[in-house]
């Protein structure tokens, strides 16, 4: 059973009062489901489990009044041994996105509050939440401040850890390694660099993780991985606007190309001779909205806020979990990562790597290139600063990187990171780290707060009596 992230943030809306309806969205097959319903079955007395998709019949209980006095009335008729207890039940509504009245029912629940909500949906992005909404249905069905959105991911790095037996204190040593700028201790520097090579091939869908776990065949693993990606081909078909539905596939199967090109930005004409944006602008975004890509725009400085000085129409695209890239490409890439035999190739896979560390972190993803030949892979802030960040599978110096940092008037960048195949060390403003580091990376918001304010220096003055 995978230890996910995922399941703190279950137990912590659970401890808040006055929770709303939890709503939970990621890319297909990436373990909504499984945890849910786990989680439910440990924390509830009551567990009543819908999915939209494979049981439509259930949606007339969310047809005509969304009271919730209706609603379970209508769904004990429909769900065998359905109880609602009130403060001790738990309403699962699997795939949500399918029933709009379900969605709109949420603010009926969260005003009553005698019963808990979870719902998910693993297109949610495409069909509510993305720029493609697929009808007006679709805009009025959102209870907007009435529930709770959550973004679930495949595995990430750590969690991969998790899965395979890696200690605690293994895990804590590294985390203090990065804090304290120290090298990690050879012996764990190179486990956590051969189980890294894995994570790239396996990645972190549960299924692929489970037949990793089971098997280590990388024939097995292979197959599970394009059996799910056909399924997301079949999505690309079935949910897509008919206008679409020929043009997704081509621009989801580009990918590897276009990674492949040195200057990596996204470029139409790489899908296939006369392509055009409009054609494809569509596509690109209902892929981003299922959760299968994302995208790494580029910057016009490099500078904070970077979303502030982000360019719309230019960016990389990478595949969100790194497992799915590998996968796309040749049948023995697999054998070739393990063995560190990758040539040219093995640039746009680390890079990816990062933007599967990054994008599961929940960061956006910001590069910068300017027509000159400067370009840096990846910007960050880190402790409110613009950072640059380097992905290198190799040592070696890097022009770009050395021009910024020594003109910090110009560029506002004053430190840089290096990811490689190298242990942690410091050379000046650049802090050269492990790639496997690089799930690290994520700014602690959760530990920041708004300092008190002195309130004494804004009040009156008492007045005084005149004599």
């Amino acid at each position: 059973m995978l230890r996910r992230k995922i399941t703190a943030t279950l137990e912590k809306w659970k401890n808040e009062t006055n929770r709303k309806p939890l709503v939970i969205k990621g890319m297909r097959q990436c373990g909504k489901t499984f945890i849910v319903r786990r989680f439910a079955t440990e924390h509830y007395k009551s567990v009543i489990y819908i999915n939209f998709m494979l049981e439509p019949d259930k949606m007339s209980a969310f047809q005509g009044n969304k009271d919730v006095e209706t609603i379970p009335l209508n769904l004990s008729a429909l769900v065998p041994n359905a109880r609602f207890l009130p403060g001790q039940t738990c309403l699962i509504l699997d795939e949500i996105q399918e029933c709009h009245e379900a969605r709109t029912s949420l603010k009926s629940f969260q005003a009553d509050g005698r019963f808990d909500v979870i719902a998910t949906g693993s297109l949610l992005g495409v069909k509510g939440y993305g720029l493609n909404r697929q009808s007006m249905d679709d805009m009025n069905s959102i209870p907007v401040g009435y529930e709770q959105l959550v973004d679930m991911y495949p595995l990430d790095f750590e969690e991969f850890m998790w899965a395979n037996g890696i200690d605690e204190k293994v895990i804590q040593t590294v985390k203090d390694c990065f804090d304290k700028e120290s090298p990690v201790p050879e012996g764990i520097h190179k486990a956590l660099m051969t189980l890294l090579h894995r994570y790239v091939v396996v990645g972190g869908l549960p299924d692929v993780v489970n037949t990793y776990l089971k098997t280590k065949n990388i024939g097995q693993i292979y197959n599970v991985q394009r059996t799910l990606l056909d399924e997301y081909k079949d999505d690309m078909v079935k949910y897509a606007n008919d206008t679409d539905k020929p043009y997704i596939r081509e621009c989801f199967e580009s990918i590897p190309k276009q990674l492949a090109k040195e200057n990596k930005k996204f470029q139409y004409a790489v899908i296939k001779k006369g392509a055009r944006a409009a054609r494809y602008i569509g596509c690109l975004q209902w892929l981003e909205d299922a959760g299968i890509i994302c995208r790494c725009h580029n910057t016009t400085i490099t500078e904070l806020p970077l979303a502030g000085n982000a360019i719309d129409d230019c960016f990389k695209v990478y595949a969100s979990d790194i497992g799915l890239l590998v996968a796309m490409l040749d049948y023995g890439t697999q054998a070739d990562v393990l063995r560190g035999d990758l040539l040219g190739y093995k640039g746009a896979i680390f890079e990816n790597l990062l933007a599967d560390f990054l994008h599961k972190s929940g960061s956006k993803l910001y590069y910068f290139h300017k027509d000159s030949g400067l370009e840096i892979d990846f910007l960050i802030r880190r402790e409110g600063e613009c950072v640059a960040v380097e992905v290198k599978s190799t040592t070696g110096k890097n022009k770009s990187l050395n021009t910024i940092l020594k003109h910090p008037e110009k560029y506002h960048v004053s430190h840089a990171i290096k990811l490689g195949n190298y242990n942690v060390r410091r050379n000046g403003s650049i802090l050269t780290l492990p790639l496997y580091m690089g799930f690290l990376l994520k700014e602690p918001y959760d530990d920041m707060f708004i300092p008190d304010i002195d309130m004494s220096l804004l009040l009156s003055p008492t007045p005084t009596d005149v004599p």
